[in-house]
């Protein structure tokens, strides 16, 4: 399909603003004492809670009642096809861990894309990022600029790595993470600091706030970056992979364009998108 208008980004903005917030209050309401863990996924330590089930199943039916003809991909239930070339890209909780320990940095993603649901060749065209314990709300849409709780967000200035704060995740399975010690052991002499948080999209949104200067991660799906990589655009600046290829799930590294490109062949030289 074409790209929708700007009036017509402006409702999809708005409504995934209205999904994240209305799975967020589902979330930080619905959250007991004790949550336990309802199923596993990559490895023994990538939780699945009841409420992740929960928040998808919300989104899922405030989409059939608003948007029954777009398609969704969420992260438990997986893709339901559409017709209109727009995709709904939902990541009910970001940060499951986070939420399962109770600590306050864990989100609802809400992206939307025209196009097949694939990073590769996607266009994100609005998105949501709210951060459920501290009830903020991101947004952006394509054209027309990146916001926190309605404030106008910009990255920061370029600056060395010698003196950039750089965020990263970590993966679930032994392999990945002999391979990214490796590389955070390179490149931790060479930056001011590192900042491992626990939510990519949590991450992407504090690019664009700038409280981190740049940010890079191996293994995130489409749900993880549907939204965050639009409002870092949105917010000026660039969303990539490695090697030339588009940011997802080999790569992505996010900030202002000098940073990114000189973190990024840090990357490239140490081998980060691979997991040997």
């Amino acid at each position: 399909m074409t790209e929708p208008s700007p009036d017509q980004i402006r409702e999809l903005r708005a409504l995934a603003e209205h999904l994240a917030r209305s799975a967020g209050s589902l979330v930080r309401e619905g959250r007991p004492d004790r949550v336990d863990v309802a199923a596993t996924k990559t490895s023994d330590v990538d939780p699945v809670t009841a409420m992740d089930l929960a928040a998808e199943a919300h989104l899922r039916a405030l989409l059939a009642e608003h948007r029954p003809q777009d398609g969704v991909l969420g992260e438990e239930e997986g893709l339901v096809p559409g017709s209109t070339g727009i995709t709904w890209v939902l990541d009910p909780i970001d940060g499951t861990v986070n939420y399962l320990y109770g600590l306050p940095a864990y989100a609802i993603s809400v992206g939307v894309v025209v196009g097949d649901p694939d990073p590769a060749t996607w266009t994100p065209v609005a998105g949501a990022v709210h951060a459920v314990p501290l009830d903020i709300t991101y947004t952006a849409g394509r054209g027309q600029g990146a916001t926190k709780d309605g404030l106008p967000l910009r990255v920061n200035d370029p600056r060395p790595l010698a003196t950039s704060l750089v965020g990263t995740g970590f993966g679930y399975t032994v392999e990945r993470r002999v391979v990214q010690a490796r590389v955070l052991a390179e490149l931790l002499p060479r930056v001011r600091d590192i900042r491992r948080i626990g939510s990519a999209a949590l991450d992407l949104c504090r690019i664009a706030e700038g409280s981190l200067d740049v940010y890079f991660e191996r293994g995130l799906n489409p749900w993880d970056i549907a939204a965050g990589q639009l409002i870092v655009r949105e917010a000026g600046g660039v969303v990539t992979g490695l090697r030339g290829a588009p940011a997802g799930v080999e790569m992505t590294v996010a900030g202002p364009a000098d940073s990114v490109s000189a973190l990024a062949e840090l990357l490239r030289q140490w081998g980060a998108d691979r997991d040997a």
